[in-house]
């Protein structure tokens, strides 16, 4: 009986404090679509790292740090990949990673329902930026996912196209593993 009480409440005590996730390149994704010559335009990356803290019940302690690859964008056209990664685009070389650290992350009323606010480093230029996300545990993990939107000018991304559209969708399903 003793030992079922300081099982219950090592249980409990774990609930309130921030979980640490590691997140797992090769399950999640990250994908964005922009309008090129007026046609959906998709694309990925890889190359995920982050960690995540994150407690439902004590949001303050939940954190987001994630980067990805900034060299791994595929668009399944490897002469369009090769000049995204020019300084036109990504300038690859330079910028390496392309970086999101939260700074808040709030209730969006629904239990998994949330909202985070950060900053998101592409080619060196910080931004904030916030959008609404989901979390669903499963695998002795969480899947957040969530979708936003950026403008490439504010990047510089592509600054002498003129059939690009200025606005980037990001869609992300991150699958993070407790530590």
């Amino acid at each position: 009986m003793k030992l079922l009480i300081v099982i219950i409440l090592t249980h409990c005590a774990n609930l309130l404090t921030a979980q640490n996730y590691q997140a797992i390149d090769n399950a999640s994704s990250v994908k964005f679509v922009i309008q090129n010559f007026g046609m959906a335009t998709d694309g990925k990356f890889s190359g995920l790292l982050g960690d995540i803290r994150f407690n439902s019940t004590d949001l303050k302690a939940s954190s987001f740090t994630v980067s990805i690859d900034a060299n791994t964008i595929n668009t399944d056209i490897d002469v369009r990949d090769s000049a995204l990664r020019t300084t036109a685009y990504l300038d690859t070389k330079k910028f390496p990673q392309i970086s999101f650290n939260s700074k808040q992350i709030t209730i969006a009323g629904k239990a998994d329902r949330f909202v985070v606010k950060g900053i998101i480093t592409i080619k060196g230029i910080s931004k904030e930026i916030s959008f609404p996300f989901t979390i669903i545990h499963k695998d002795e993990g969480i899947l957040l996912s969530g979708d936003f939107k950026i403008s490439r000018h504010d990047f510089k991304i592509g600054m002498g196209s003129l059939v690009l559209s200025d606005t980037i969708i990001v869609s992300l399903s991150v699958f993070a593993k407790k530590n």
